[in-house]
């Protein structure tokens, strides 16, 4: 008998879950899920409205200044906005002692914001703790 797991990429098998939390019916979200899975990491989600959505990247050691339009979470750190999967497998594999990830606004090119072949410049900022 062969198990339905051993039929998943072996890449799938050994990424952590990213735990994305998004408002509702948002285009560039889905799209940045898309990229993380692509990528070989299993997704889950949950969308959350207004404050509820700003509290929970506050409660997570978001800044003000960093916030994006959702937030990721894997392996005790906190991606905000569309941060490249690269990015994220070199942080899990540093294993840096920090709060996360974060690309602050809704840069065109960063994966879910359109063409990344035709991006404009962004950062991909370390959040220390």
């Amino acid at each position: 008998m062969v198990s339905a797991a051993a039929a998943l990429p072996l890449h799938a098998q050994t990424k952590p879950v990213i735990h994305v939390v998004k408002g509702t019916d948002c285009e560039c979200c889905t799209a940045w899920v898309d990229h993380l899975k692509a990528a070989g990491f299993p997704v889950t989600e949950e969308e959350m409205f207004g404050t509820l959505l700003m509290r929970f990247k506050q409660d997570n050691g978001v800044p003000q200044k960093m916030i994006s339009c959702h937030t990721g979470k894997v392996a005790g750190y906190v991606l905000e906005g569309h941060v490249p999967a690269d990015d994220i497998n070199r942080l899990l594999a540093e294993a840096t002692d920090a709060i996360g990830l974060a690309v602050p606004g809704m840069p065109y090119g960063s994966p879910g914001m359109g063409d990344e072949t035709a991006r404009e410049a962004y950062d991909v900022f370390l959040i220390k703790r």
